[in-house]
């Protein structure tokens, strides 16, 4: 899936650091780089806020020492819990700013060509709705936290005798939303008499691969010929642009990386430090108070989350013994039809909250795609949470509701006794947005459009 986009995911190498590569791909030193005269010049042209980015660009691009990447293209139009499926990986090594594609192709190859006695046992949710007896290589992306899931992508990849497994210095993804609004800056781009823009690049692209080539009269082998012209003049418009229009590309990769559309994880823990603290990294963040995350998974429901509008309603109301019932309900829009990418939407939620927090009840679940009847209601603990999962099913222009409520810890009471309560809610990672709205029951309604983690501060009289 998505491997028409195979070259595409090296701009995750722009992504990480592009505004760093064209400022230093004419310096070898390390030393000049970070020299007064040089990042008193690079900040005339970008600022002070933006230097803490281009100050890891050295590290990440390779100029100490080479570094080889493990390169994941997550397509959250097909979402999973740490930004989308894993369609297609790359190993790139950097080497002082200079790029090195060592290895790319879909991950089904790799799976594929696993030792059959290589059989990690999956997550129990992908063994039943997908039938899987091992854990894959595509499917590694299954925790909410992206340093979580890098590091079994890492696991998945050794095990699998993925190229370069033993020399993989970080992991790091980008989704198709990186790609589309690096190409709003690039601006169209024509190739075989079809124009490419970064609001149809996605679709189009893969329309090309998976059925235009059919009606060009091309074989099946030569469906992907266009991607070569294709990304050649794109890295062409990037590199001639570069300079130039240099703020506003590091303006949308801060901003692709703080809606964690580009993420990182770093095998150096001095490296992953550094990225954890520009909140690079994809983590589930520990809090003292409320907190509240919901992941989706689609499973086996095509590219279906382009068609799927999202409102999160958080609600807490209190009981009579002064206990806090916290009420967290996502509404489905399925704004789709059965067409060539897109099917009922099949998704495992899961809500993440305070640990020692309390199921109460559940409503909304299936136990599988057209069954209405309740279906399971799983909970667990993990990254420093309690979470609680459940399976749902939404047909083609309807709306789907799944709820969970659940008592809060007492240390959450406590909070509002003392007159201050504060509500962390992240944004599932590579998800574009969705609608938030939350009615504390103690005097605050919000209503937002969630695109990055934020958090609320409500004053208790």
């Amino acid at each position: 899936m998505f491997r028409k986009l195979l070259i595409v995911s090296i701009l995750l190498l722009l992504a990480i650091g592009i505004g760093g590569y064209f400022v230093v791909k004419s310096f070898t030193p390390v030393g000049i780089f970070k020299s007064a005269v040089v990042q008193e010049q690079i900040k005339k042209k970008i600022g002070d806020e933006k230097m803490e980015i281009l100050n890891l660009a050295p590290a990440l691009l390779g100029f100490s020492k080479p570094v080889t990447y493990l390169l994941l293209f997550q397509n959250n139009t097909e979402l999973r819990p740490s930004g989308g499926f894993i369609g297609v990986y790359a190993v790139v090594r950097f080497d002082k700013g200079k790029t090195e594609l060592l290895k790319v192709e879909g991950t089904e190859v790799l799976d594929k060509n696993a030792s059959a006695d290589w059989k990690p046992e999956p997550p129990a949710i992908l063994k039943k709705h997908l039938k899987v007896d091992r854990w894959y290589f595509r499917d590694a992306n299954w925790s909410p936290d992206f340093s979580e899931s890098a590091k079994k992508a890492l696991e998945l990849y050794q095990g699998e005798g993925g190229v370069m497994a033993g020399e993989i210095d970080a992991v790091a993804s980008i989704t198709p939303t990186v790609v589309e609004e690096l190409s709003k800056l690039t601006g169209p781009i024509t190739v075989d008499g079809i124009e490419f823009t970064g609001e149809n690049i996605t679709e189009k692209l893969e329309y090309e691969v998976e059925y235009g080539y059919d009606e060009k009269g091309l074989h099946f082998l030569e469906r992907k010929n266009i991607l070569k012209p294709l990304m050649l003049e794109f890295l062409s418009k990037l590199k001639k642009s570069g300079w130039s229009n240099f703020k506003a590309y590091l303006d949308s990769v801060q901003k692709l990386a703080e809606e964690k559309q580009i993420l990182v994880y770093s095998v150096n823990p001095d490296l992953q430090k550094s990225l954890d603290e520009k909140d690079w990294t994809g983590r589930v963040k520990n809090t003292s108070g409320d907190y509240l995350l919901w992941v989706d998974a689609n499973l086996a429901s095509l590219k279906t989350d382009h068609a799927i509008e999202r409102n999160l309603d958080y609600k807490i109301t209190p009981r009579a013994d002064s206990r806090l019932v916290a009420s967290v309900e996502m509404v489905y829009n399925h704004t789709g039809k059965f067409d060539w990418r897109t099917s009922r939407y099949r998704t495992y939620a899961r809500v993440y909250a305070p640990l020692d927090s309390e199921l109460i009840s559940a409503s909304g679940t299936m136990k599988w795609d057209r069954a209405p009847g309740p279906g399971e209601i799983d909970q667990g603990e993990e990254l420093g949470k309690k979470w609680f999962g459940a399976f749902i099913a939404i047909e083609p222009g309807q709306t789907g509701r799944l709820s969970f409520s659940y008592l809060l810890p007492n240390t959450i009471s406590e909070q509002i006794k003392n007159g201050s309560y504060t509500l962390f809610v992240q944004k599932q990672s590579g998800l574009p947005e969705m609608g938030l709205t939350i009615n504390t029951k103690f005097g605050t309604t919000t209503n937002t459009i969630l695109r990055a983690d934020k958090k609320f501060e409500f004053y208790v009289d």
